[in-house]
């Protein structure tokens, strides 16, 4: 008798994102985003974190203060680290599963990069501008986005 407990596509790609997330550096935010094509192929994966090279010892972290001695000048975004990520063509097509609904800046390349649908888990920054932006531009090119369902089994590590 076949298995009916295993993990729905949805499941198993929105744990990759959730999982890619945990690698962020960010006490803050930690997201995690996953990309995958027509044939539920992992493309490829993304977390927040510093450019490649940048020693994010010596990177600000904080979230106030002066804008070049917060994060948010340096950071990349684990959406941009998933698209840039993958080294293979194009993501034309393709699904992004993210942690976090993803920013202005963020929606411009999954706009860019052909990306054709979001799945998120959190939307938790809905009301400000950066997300009205990313949906009043999402929607204006047609791409889908909806929120993870969470009808299914809970996913964790026991480590």
């Amino acid at each position: 008798m076949k298995r009916t407990d295993y993990l729905k596509w949805d499941e198993y790609f929105m744990g990759l994102a959730i999982l890619s997330g945990m690698r962020s550096k960010d006490s803050g935010t930690q997201v995690g985003a996953c990309i995958v094509n027509e044939n539920n192929k992992i493309l490829s994966v993304g977390y927040n974190g510093m450019p490649s090279g940048c020693d994010d010892d010596l990177m600000p972290w904080e979230r106030e203060g002066d804008p070049l001695n917060t994060k948010y000048m340096y950071v990349c975004h684990a959406e941009l680290n998933a698209i840039l990520n993958f080294e293979g063509g194009n993501v034309r097509g393709a699904k992004i599963y993210t942690t976090l609904f993803p920013c202005n800046e963020c929606t411009k390349a999954i706009i860019q990069s052909g990306i054709r649908e979001i799945i998120y888990y959190s939307d938790k920054y809905a009301d400000t501008d950066a997300i009205i932006a990313s949906k009043k531009m999402l929607d204006m090119v047609g791409i889908k986005y909806r929120q993870y369902d969470f009808a299914g089994k809970k996913i964790g590590l026991d480590l």
